[in-house]
């Protein structure tokens, strides 16, 4: 999942370039995915440490979603967009909701993963 997570991090840092240029370079707020996703790569990075990885993944799960509490609402704003109804910023609105689903798939990758290493866990003998 270390691995995982940093590629996350790279489509989160190239999405917020992204939308930084979309918006004419002009709003700061665009970068945000992008520093998501810097944080989300050094914590894949430190998730190859074993002694690390699961404060690393249980850190980068929570990052995710708190990234999807704050973007989800472009979900909304593009489900106007595309009804036909004239929207502010619709690369803002473009750019929340990649970042809300991308958040989500995360989220439920980790989740997915925590479950599988407890059950892993739950099978090893006491020593």
């Amino acid at each position: 999942m270390a691995n995982t997570t940093i590629w996350f991090g790279v489509a989160f840092f190239v999405l917020g370039i992204v939308g930084y240029v979309a918006t004419g370079s002009q709003h700061a707020t665009a970068l945000i995915p992008a520093g998501l996703g810097l944080v989300l790569a050094i914590l894949g990075v430190l998730a190859k440490r074993p002694k690390l990885r699961m404060h690393a993944m249980h850190g980068a799960a929570l990052v995710a979603l708190v990234g999807f509490a704050g973007s989800v609402t472009g979900i909304g704003q593009l489900a106007r967009m595309l009804s036909g109804e004239a929207i502010a910023r619709p690369p803002a609105a473009i750019t929340r909701a990649i970042m809300a689903g991308l958040c989500l798939a995360f989220v439920a990758l980790a989740v997915r993963s925590f479950v599988a290493a407890r059950i892993v866990r739950s099978r090893k003998p006491e020593p």
